[in-house]
């Protein structure tokens, strides 16, 4: 079992069967031995003594099992001697997790601040030791004098270890504490304190600072809600780190940090509509009716609605008082959902995905970390305005971990003023990168949508949009565009910025697939304001679509292309500008090549909408192409959502009554013309 495959400081060992033969277990017993033996415990950061004198012990037991082995003395008599090697093999094993727990990278913190009970595990397992081997019948045991003599003299050493605590760790954690101390009051504390428990704990690259919050972050999303006191103490250090990360560490290594690959822009950062955004920041499930109230926040719609049954009038994540109960669905992010559990073969109904409270809400986790991200922010804005070109950029870079932890983080950074300088630094080549992307973590918060647009950012973002130094920062910028579109009255403004939506369509044209993906989502966000919609057809967005559908890689713009032609093809102009780029055939081959429910359904609604807005040549069309469609549409009668049904059945009764009228000559009547107009 690796570190990896179970919680630090747990001990799951397992004592060996009863049936496991004497050989066997030695060989264990030997195998464990030596991997204890691998370790060094002077690289560790905390318990080295405690450390050093466990492997002595278990070094001379090394000795002890070989000279066994190769006299195979313990397979003689093997009754008296099995019950005490099986209680010294699970004993080993729990040495061994604490040896790993010991030198994991990134621990040294948590290891230090738990120095009480790793000390007292050290001891009590030590104890454990001399108790088996004082049950271990060495006169029935034939090894030489030499080995039992250093054997009974271990046993005699183990039983009289006292529980000590290496005062060089009491004494740092003492510091670390009185560290908290001063953040929880407020107060920043002296950065020679601070260097003092950074050297101890050899914490002496922004790397290394950064391996030890990752660690805490894993540590905090693991602990439940009644480990209150540890999530208290977990989000205390994680703040302290931060600081230490862009105030203490700042000007060591950003010179080597610019060629890691942690600062470029990899694809998990580039995802920007991350699975977090799809989880209720109340129920911690994914949404499967997304929507937003009156602060612009975005929740599962069952969940709000009891949030308001309880009384409750104020915005559960912003904690702002709402100025109404009415909810607006998030077609939009339901989409996005959708296409996320289709990816993942996930079914909504059954699914339980939760995330930790503490980075889902406002909530900073203790009043230590609030005001060390609170200090940490200033350092940020600060440097943003006065710091050099490297230094803008690194804040920027910090800026964007920052936001992406905790939703507390963002709203302090927008709070304390990083957008506006952001904003500036957009348009530089050497900080475009990681100040759009810094821009993009902050547009997620309602306060950074905001002053985005109240700080004229829209026009250099969509500066970006279209002419930004690299496809990551346009599809970044196209992300920022998606999110600005939540806001109803931003829609407008940038719907009215023609060089908003062309860039958008010129990104669907010559973008990477995610940079389809974040600029498509952006088009759909725009057409939730109807007055958008001529504007974005004569943008050319539908030719654009419909070539990206067309395309090899199109899987994974799928359903969002889909739900564009949908909306688009809701209005005469909409319809006919999907026909007259062979989108019906287009639309009919998904519709028959479709994996999942939701791009069937989508293409029924298109289809629906084709026959209303275009008339009988699209029915005709359909009909011809009945043999194909047919089997796709009863589908949808058992296994489709009520709405689609609904349109699938009208559409199957539209081309059965076409086929009636066509043989008896009455296909261009009116009457079939309103039965057209009826489908919706």
């Amino acid at each position: 079992m690796t570190p990896t495959q179970r919680r630090p400081l747990s001990f799951p060992a397992v004592h060996p069967c009863k049936s496991i033969s004497p050989s066997t277990l030695l060989t264990s017993l030997i195998t464990l031995s030596q991997n204890i033996c691998t370790f060094q415990p002077n690289t560790f950061p905390t318990q080295k003594p405690n450390a050093r004198e466990t492997k002595r012990q278990i070094q001379i037991l090394l000795i002890f099992f070989q000279d066994l082995q190769s006299d195979n003395s313990v397979i003689l008599k093997p009754k008296p001697i099995i019950p005490v090697f099986s209680e010294l093999h699970f004993t080993l094993q729990k040495i061994h997790f604490l040896f790993q727990d010991c030198s994991i990278q990134g621990a040294g913190l948590w290891l230090l601040v738990k120095f009480q009970f790793v000390g007292t595990q050290f001891h009590l397992l030590i104890s454990s030791v001399s108790k088996c081997l004082a049950a271990l019948p060495l006169n029935l045991i034939d090894v030489c004098d030499e080995v039992k003599e250093v054997i009974q003299l271990l046993t005699k050493q183990a039983r009289n270890i006292q529980l000590e605590f290496d005062h060089n760790d009491e004494y740092t954690a003492k510091r670390v504490n009185s560290i908290l101390n001063q953040f929880e009051q407020g107060i920043e504390p002296e950065v020679d304190s601070i260097k003092q428990v950074l050297d101890y704990l050899r914490i002496k690259t922004w790397f290394d600072c950064n391996n030890e919050i990752k660690f805490l972050q894993q540590e905090e999303r693991e602990k439940h809600q009644h480990q209150e006191k540890e999530v208290h103490l977990l989000s205390g250090l994680i703040g302290f780190l931060c600081y230490c990360r862009v105030v203490i560490l700042e000007t060591l290594d950003f010179q080597l940090l610019s060629h890691k690959t942690e600062i470029r822009c990899t694809a998990e950062m580039l995802n920007y509509i991350t699975p977090d955004d799809y989880r209720c920041p109340i129920s911690l499930e994914l949404m499967t009716d997304p929507v937003t109230v009156s602060t612009g926040q975005t929740y599962n719609r069952t969940s709000i609605q009891k949030w308001f049954k309880a009384g409750n009038m104020t915005c559960p994540k912003t904690g702002e008082r709402l100025i109404s109960t009415e909810l607006f669905p998030n077609t939009a992010l339901k989409t996005l959902i959708q296409q996320f559990c289709y990816d993942n073969k996930i079914s909504i109904s059954t699914s339980k995905l939760h995330i930790s409270k503490t980075a889902a809400t406002i909530n900073p986790g203790s009043p230590a970390a609030a005001h060390a991200i609170q200090f940490t922010s200033w350092s940020l804005a600060r440097r943003l305005v006065f710091g050099t070109e490297e230094q803008k950029n690194k804040a920027a870079y910090e800026i964007r971990l920052l936001a992406k932890s905790n939703v507390f983080n963002t709203a302090c950074l927008v709070e304390i003023g990083t957008v506006p300088p952001l904003i500036d630094l957009v348009l530089t080549s050497t900080t475009q990168e990681n100040a759009i992307a810094a821009l993009l973590k902050l547009s997620k918060h309602t306060n950074g949508r905001e002053v985005i647009m109240e700080s004229r950012g829209l026009k250099p973002i969509v500066t970006v949009l279209r002419r930004g130094f690299s496809l990551e920062a346009r599809r970044v910028a196209a992300g920022i565009i998606f999110y600005l579109t939540s806001v109803k009255e931003y829609r407008k403004l940038i719907g009215e910025n023609s060089e908003a939506v062309s860039g958008l369509v010129e990104l669907i044209k010559k973008g990477s697939i995610r940079g389809k993906k974040n600029a498509v989502l952006a088009i759909f966000g725009l057409l939730l304001l109807h007055k958008n919609h001529s504007k974005v057809l004569n943008s050319g967005a539908v030719p654009a679509i419909v070539k990206v559908l067309r395309s090899s890689d199109k899987g994974y713009v799928v359903n969002d292309c889909l739900a564009v032609l949908v909306a688009l093809a809701e209005n005469v102009e909409g319809a006919r500008a999907v026909l007259e780029c062979s989108g019906l055939s287009l639309v009919i081959e998904i519709l028959q090549s479709a994996n999942s429910r939701a791009e069937k359904e989508y293409c029924v609604s298109i289809l629906v909408s084709l026959c209303v807005n275009v008339g009988g040549e699209v029915v005709s069309v359909l009909a011809k192409d009945a043999s194909v469609i047919m089997p796709s549409l009863y589908a949808i009668l058992t296994d489709g959502t009520p709405q689609a049904e609904k349109k699938a059945r009208k559409l199957i009764n539209v081309l059965q009554e076409f086929d009636e009228k066509r043989t008896l000559g009455l296909v261009g009547s009116s009457v079939m013309q309103q039965r057209l107009l009826q489908l919706n």
